[in-house]
């Protein structure tokens, strides 16, 4: 039987090295980090996110998970509401979130139930093991064979599957190149207290006023408000030396102004989340494949980096799964894994693009945000219209995608 290594236990390596174990393929699943606590994890489940983990059969898991459904998106720009959505729209679930770290400590506990699973944490991968094949006409070339660890182990592998996002160093070791894009924003990222207002429900409000841009929402951890603060892609402010509170509660409509100053010194000082976007040319060489953000690392706009990659995961899996248990050769399939997934991370990127530069053209122009405040009530039914037809695909996904193994 074929071996698998997986490098990275986020939620792309954690639910690809569970399928796989389940249906026989001998894995290991590797994580650099001690734990799953890491400073920042994204927790929206788009439906198409929810409908891939419910196709994996993990819905029981899910359901025990600490997590939140938001109940509606709200737009208040210069202190008057553009707009209010209410979910989940068109779809049988709301856009959901979910606490990652109990989750892939949930996925993992499930994988170690199978036989032929092997969980190293802790443990950081430090090259790619490269051997010599000779692939008829082409003659002599190199193929990745397994993974060497810092701490001096090696492991063999028929395919090695960097998860480990987008600063993937299976990536780099294994010489895939990342076409990087322009991009339009980076973030501050914010924890604070939870207005009751949002515990009641949990609308993800996007405020823009002055020229400053930030949206709030109440996580999956109990009592916990996030605010992500929209900053330039050039600004370099890591945020650390201002009032936030009275920022924030200057840009706020009053209720959630007067929380802000109540709060202050319960913000948490921001994390700055420096956005890279782009996508792999090639995801894969002859024994390597890419998935999630080690291949198309996508930007924080709508959540869509963990329900991408959990789609990359189902069409993974279907190719994979009868070459590994027959023991085949993988190269041709890691062809058509890319193939088939490429066209709706290329469409995630560009509607990504189009939210990031609406944002960008209210905020660095006062006149429009003016028009809109005087004639709200005639611009509201198209702007809201507007909004939810781009939404449409970024929730839903573009193309089908089922688990067929």
């Amino acid at each position: 039987m074929a071996k698998v290594v997986v490098v990275g236990a986020g939620p792309t390596g954690a639910t690809l090295a569970l399928l796989l174990v389940q249906r026989g393929i001998p894995v290991t699943l590797i994580e650099a980090a001690k734990d799953f606590r890491r400073i920042f994890r994204g927790e929206g489940l788009m439906p198409s996110g929810l409908d891939a983990l419910e196709q994996m059969g993990l819905s029981p898991i899910l359901a025990s998970m600490p997590s939140r459904p938001l109940t509606g998106w709200e737009f208040i720009i210069d202190n008057q509401q553009l707009f209010r959505v209410e979910e989940p729209m068109w779809a049988s679930q709301p856009c959901t979130l979910v606490s990652q770290p109990p989750l892939l400590e949930a996925l993992v506990a499930e994988a170690q139930k199978c036989e032929y699973f092997e969980f190293i944490q802790g443990v950081a991968v430090k090259d790619v093991l490269k051997v010599a094949s000779r692939d008829g006409e082409v003659g002599e070339r190199t193929r990745i064979a397994g993974v060497s660890l810092v701490n001096g182990r090696e492991i063999s592998a028929d395919l090695v599957v960097g998860a480990d996002g987008r600063n993937s160093l299976v990536r780099q070791r294994a010489g895939l190149r990342l076409v990087s894009q322009p991009h339009d924003i980076n973030v501050l990222w914010f924890k604070l207290p939870a207005h009751p207002r949002f515990i009641e429900n949990n609308f993800f409000c996007s405020i823009l006023n002055q020229g400053a841009v930030f949206s709030i929402f109440h996580g999956a951890e109990a009592g916990t408000l996030h605010l992500a603060w929209v900053l330039s892609s050039d600004d370099p402010s890591d945020g650390q030396n201002q009032n936030w509170a009275e920022v924030f509660a200057a840009l706020s409509p009053a209720w959630l102004a007067e929380h802000f100053i109540d709060s202050a010194d319960q913000i948490e000082p921001p994390i700055r989340l420096t956005v890279l976007v782009g996508r792999c040319p090639s995801w894969h060489q002859p024994g390597v494949l890419l998935l999630g953000d080690a291949a198309h690392p996508m930007s924080p706009v709508r959540a869509q980096g963990i329900n991408l990659a959990l789609r990359d995961v189902i069409v993974a899996a279907n190719h994979l799964v009868p070459e590994l248990q027959a023991g085949k050769a993988l190269d041709s399939v890691l062809t058509k894994i890319q193939a088939e997934r490429e066209p709706e991370i290329i469409r995630a990127q560009h509607l990504q693009k189009q939210e990031a530069r609406q944002g960008e053209l209210l905020k660095n122009n006062a006149g429009l945000r003016s028009l809109i405040h005087h004639f709200s009530p005639l611009i509201r039914p198209v702007a809201r219209y507007s909004w939810i037809k781009r939404q449409k695909e970024m929730r839903q996904g573009v193309t089908q995608v089922r688990l067929t193994v």
